[in-house]
């Protein structure tokens, strides 16, 4: 073959390889500009957290004349004042009683919502659909709608100013949203394994504790996720519930602090954010990949 023939064909391979680098060059330069996209709105969204952990070791005065969030003269007066609180007790005593809020919240809402998850999605049983249809629609009510009837009937129990309010509708699958979730997870798995238990041996309990919860472990650490960062930021539910100090949690001692003086300090309700944001920061970042499995999983429907 002459130089000639060749010619043609070395053009075209030339042409060929350019167009390939244009386009790994327009594809590199789209996926800077994607990045830098994402980390400019990270930030921005990220920027009031930063300012918070910074201005918690701002003095008060510096609060409102320095906007930045680096401080100046850093101190901890915020964290030794507000630990100690206007109160006989001490912002310890107040994340005791949200964990003890928090954990029979979680494991009450694991158990009771798994089980009626569980018949749902392996069960045939009369009214089911309609059953499960006013659970669905449970979903569309607000919370506010329900609050007078349950304070009315918790007062009427005489279970006022305890935690029972806060732990009994969990413990009885009062979640819709987690029966529908689990739910949701279980028709995404096949019954082969169930179906060799039954074969086995194994009735309706030993199936649910051997063969179906460690399959919906992922999905069970969402629940519990979920229900960890919902409780610590509740509001409503124990400022309606609980009205002695000494069994607060940290959402109503932060407006408790709020509220004993007229010209209190910033840094320290500042300081005492920081602290109660930590736990929920850390247990999401420890357990995120079972949180995203869980949610993803979830949305798979068999």
């Amino acid at each position: 073959m002459t130089d000639h023939a060749l010619f043609p064909l070395a053009t075209e391979l030339d042409e060929v390889s350019l167009t390939r680098r244009r386009d790994l060059r327009r594809q590199k330069v789209a996926t800077a500009i994607r990045y830098a996209v994402l980390t400019i709105v990270g930030l921005i969204m990220i920027y009031p957290l930063v300012w918070l952990i910074g201005a918690s070791f701002k003095t008060n005065s510096e609060i409102f004349a320095n906007p930045g969030f680096w401080p100046q003269n850093p101190t901890i007066d915020g964290y030794i004042k507000g630990w100690k609180t206007s109160t006989p007790y001490s912002f310890g005593t107040f994340f005791l009683n949200t964990l003890w809020i928090v954990l029979p919240k979680m494991i009450g809402t694991a158990i009771s919502c798994t089980a009626v998850a569980y018949g749902f999605a392996r069960f045939d049983f009369p009214f089911k659909k309609l059953l499960f249809a006013t659970l669905i629609a449970t979903l569309l009510l607000p919370n506010v709608v329900t609050r007078i009837p349950q304070y009315l009937l918790f007062r009427d129990l005489g279970w006022l100013d305890t935690f029972l309010p806060l732990w009994v509708p969990s413990a009885l699958a009062g979640d819709a949203f987690f029966v529908f979730m689990l739910v949701q997870f279980l028709r995404a798995i096949p019954r082969d394994m169930e179906e060799a238990a039954r074969v086995d041996g194994a009735n309706t309990w030993q199936v649910l504790v051997f063969i179906i919860i460690p399959l919906l472990m992922p999905a069970l650490i969402s629940v519990c996720l979920f229900q960890f960062m919902w409780t610590m930021n509740d509001f409503l539910g124990p400022l309606i519930y609980i009205s002695s100090v000494e069994k607060f949690p940290v959402s109503l001692a932060l407006k408790l602090s709020i509220d004993t003086t007229e010209a209190f300090e910033w840094n320290r309700v500042l300081a005492m954010s920081v602290l109660a944001l930590t736990p929920a920061l850390a247990v999401f970042f420890l357990a995120q990949k079972y949180f995203i499995d869980g949610i993803s999983a979830g949305g798979i429907k068999g």
